[in-house]
């Protein structure tokens, strides 16, 4: 089977959230793993979202709680990609030319060089568009 972009999907942090909180917009996300699991589509993480679920849950809920959910994030269908030298060039790219955070860099530059679908409720993704293919979930109200 060849590699297509409706094959990879790669969630931002906001999405993490949204499926771990049960917030609106859960559903798509549980779909999606459901579909990764069963080797329909590929799902990948920046590493940083990793870094901002845990910083995040530390702040709001505590260590034990921040752990727990890194530990449900690792047990997921999707793939946690690390930092390459390529990655950090094209985020500090989009950094530099947008006014987008330094993680958001990250995670579009990472959808850009895997021609993945992001999958996000971030308005700050919209700069991006149309250079990032996204599913956007409800935004919070």
């Amino acid at each position: 089977m060849s590699r297509d972009k409706a094959d990879t999907y790669i969630l931002d942090t906001s999405a993490l959230l949204t499926f771990i909180e049960d917030e609106n917009g859960s559903d798509i996300v549980n779909d999606l793993l459901f579909r990764a699991e069963n080797g329909e589509i590929r799902i990948y993480l920046a590493f940083i979202s990793i870094t901002e679920v845990y910083y995040i849950t530390l702040q709001e809920k505590g260590k034990v709680e921040a752990l727990r959910r890194i530990g449900l994030i690792q047990s997921l269908a999707v793939q946690i990609e690390e930092s390459s030298e390529v990655l950090n060039l094209r985020a500090g790219n989009l950094k530099a030319n947008n006014r987008i955070s330094l993680a958001d860099a990250y995670i579009a530059a990472f959808c850009m060089l895997n021609d993945g679908i992001l999958v996000h409720k971030d308005p700050e993704f919209e700069k991006l568009s149309p250079m990032v293919e996204e599913q956007r979930l409800p935004y919070k109200t």
